[in-house]
């Protein structure tokens, strides 16, 4: 819950006027500001504009290990493939990705642009994390300089790491801080990230790892996770988005409603 705006509205009411009317009246236009009712709407096209930060991340996520390998670039290709982009999109991409594999590239100001974008929308955030996860991958094990950029991403986003192991569990990645032992590996509730990639294909991921949760976890847990999970993920709350991120988010939440579904099965509740 975002109270910025309900705090500064309160104390420039009481400086202003030095009364509780005034407060009370600061903080709902505080409040106002916090849910963006007095926010400029977002301009005509912004809807394209994390194309360039997005393409530019994933040229410097692809040298950051010192090379760009060809499953890299076909992991990127593939994305500008399944995002349908118009000719001059594809061409920009193409070139923001390889201003990105240069030295010098500014990565936290593509984060910055990024977090603009999302405008701290978590849906959102997860939709960047989502097209990004097969260049991340492309590879295999999660490269440590790799992992330094996504987890900047991670918290310039507001997305806490196991929410990032848990989106990589609905693509089919294991996943592992690199170097993690067999106990740093272990997410929430002790599930384990491998270190490597996982088998693809939704009959090969664990659905609690999907879930995030540890195969320990009793009903109440296992049901307030799935509720959270497609709440965030749910496609009918991305507004203005270009129709190949409605159609990831769609795929994602019958990914967790697959995940939940196995473990009804499993568990035998409903």
């Amino acid at each position: 819950m975002r109270i910025l705006g309900k705090l500064v509205g309160a104390l420039i009411g009481f400086l202003l006027f030095r009364n509780g009317f005034a407060v009370v009246l600061g903080a709902f236009f505080g409040h106002l500001w916090d849910i963006g009712a007095l926010r400029a709407p977002r301009p005509l096209g912004a809807s394209n504009s994390f194309i360039a930060p997005l393409f530019g991340l994933a040229g410097a996520i692809a040298k950051s290990d010192g090379r760009v390998s060809e499953q890299e670039i076909a992991a990127t290709e593939n994305l500008m493939a399944r995002m349908q982009l118009a000719p001059e999109q594809r061409a920009s991409a193409i070139e923001r990705f390889n201003a990105g594999k240069q030295q010098g590239f500014e990565v936290n100001l593509a984060i910055a642009d990024l977090k603009l974008w999302a405008a701290g929308r978590r849906d959102l955030a997860f939709l960047l994390l989502d097209m990004l996860l097969d260049v991340v991958y492309a590879e295999g094990p999660l490269a440590p300089n790799k992992f330094a950029i996504v987890r900047k991403l991670c918290w310039a986003l507001g997305v806490h790491e196991r929410e990032l192991a848990a989106l990589a569990a609905m693509r089919g990645y294991a996943y592992a801080t690199p170097g993690a032992d067999s106990e740093s590996a272990r997410g929430p509730g002790g599930q384990h990230y491998g270190g490597g990639q996982a088998p693809r294909g939704p009959g090969a991921r664990d659905p609690y790892a999907v879930l995030g949760i540890g195969r320990e976890a009793n009903e109440r847990e296992i049901k307030r996770a799935y509720r959270k999970l497609i709440s965030q993920h749910h496609p009918d709350k991305l507004g203005d988005v270009p129709a190949e991120l409605k159609r990831r988010a769609e795929e994602r939440a019958r990914e967790i409603n697959t995940a939940y579904e196995r473990i009804q099965a499993e568990r035998g509740f409903r």
